[in-house]
């Protein structure tokens, strides 16, 4: 007989899998991350981060350069900024808005769903649309808030956090 514990190891294996396979359709240069939303153990939506659809990502025209280019290159980058910063550059939008952005898209309801994805807890912004979103779980690879403000966001809302347990 399985324990909970060994089930649930199984679970994260499989699901931080599909979002490592899901990240690998992010078009970003600087990091790609996978999110899926999941109900009673079903996939509900997945996303990654990227523009809108049929937007490019990082080629087209770099404000600050002044001039059009054909390779892609990270407008973030050519500038100096470090990770996350210069964000406002940046057409991409963040995996877990995408995933939710999905589920909306064909109709799916992800309240009470958790949230999969392969980086750390979400950023402030992102983490007020999972609060509005109804979602009541959040995993990740490491409990490591992207802004101060993201972890009192989720407490707030009762949003449970906790690492793959792989």
């Amino acid at each position: 007989m399985t324990t909970y514990g060994e089930r649930q190891r199984r679970w994260d294996t499989y699901y931080h899998r599909i979002c490592r396979a899901v990240a690998s359709k992010s078009p970003c240069l600087s990091r790609q991350i996978g999110a899926i939303l999941v109900r009673e153990n079903v996939i509900v939506s997945t996303g990654y981060n990227g523009p809108a659809r049929g937007y490019p990502h990082c080629v087209g025209y770099v404000e600050t350069r002044g001039e059009p280019f054909d390779e892609p290159i990270c407008p973030r980058k050519t500038q100096g900024y470090k990770s996350g910063e210069g964000l406002h550059l940046c057409p991409a939008t963040h995996a877990e808005a995408n995933c939710i952005i999905s589920a909306a898209r064909i109709g799916a309801a992800v309240s009470g769903s958790t949230l999969y994805m392969n980086c750390i807890i979400p950023c402030k912004d992102c983490m007020s649309l999972l609060v509005n979103a109804g979602v009541r779980e959040v995993v990740v690879d490491d409990i490591i808030a992207y802004h101060k403000i993201s972890l009192p966001i989720a407490e707030s809302a009762g949003i449970k956090i906790r690492r793959f347990r792989l």
